[in-house]
């Protein structure tokens, strides 16, 4: 009664905010699942656990995560601001406006590794799509692979 079917189709948006495989949005994309570990938290697993999918593209292939992850703190930054001026209002004759700055400035910095990997997710969905035929193992090969290069981002 409560058991989960196999066939749904998880959320996109869950699946990318939870780091999961962008192939079959069930195997986790990091062997760590701290995101504050800093020593190891972008060590990403060479293939999907779940569904087999390779994470590791091309050389090069997650240089694209920066276009992503400055977007995202575009966002963030657009958010904290009409937040910021809808509660506390901005003005000339005080720092209100700097204060908004440096507020901002450490929320940046607090959630840049979240925002890291949340980039290098979305930008790997970009290029890998559902498949309702990933437990039969319909995946998608790297086109080139240089081994020597593996993990050299």
């Amino acid at each position: 009664m409560c058991a989960e079917r196999a066939d749904v189709k998880p959320n996109l948006i869950l699946s990318v905010l939870q780091n999961k495989c962008p192939r079959c949005r069930r195997g986790s994309l990091y062997k760590n699942r701290n995101t504050y570990n800093l020593k190891n938290f972008m060590v990403m697993n060479e293939r999907c656990p779940t569904c087999g999918q390779p994470l590791d593209m091309e050389p090069g292939f997650y240089y694209g995560t920066n276009m992503v992850s400055y977007a995202l703190a575009v966002l963030i930054s657009a958010f904290t601001f009409f937040g910021w001026w809808a509660t506390i209002g901005f003005s000339l004759q005080d720092k209100r406006f700097f204060t908004w700055i440096a507020v901002n400035a450490v929320l940046l910095v607090v959630l840049q590794p979240p925002l890291m990997r949340i980039s290098r997710t979305i930008w790997l969905a970009f290029f890998v799509h559902y498949s309702p035929g990933w437990s039969k193992g319909d995946i998608i090969e790297p086109e080139r692979v240089n081994r020597d290069q593996a993990a050299n981002w």
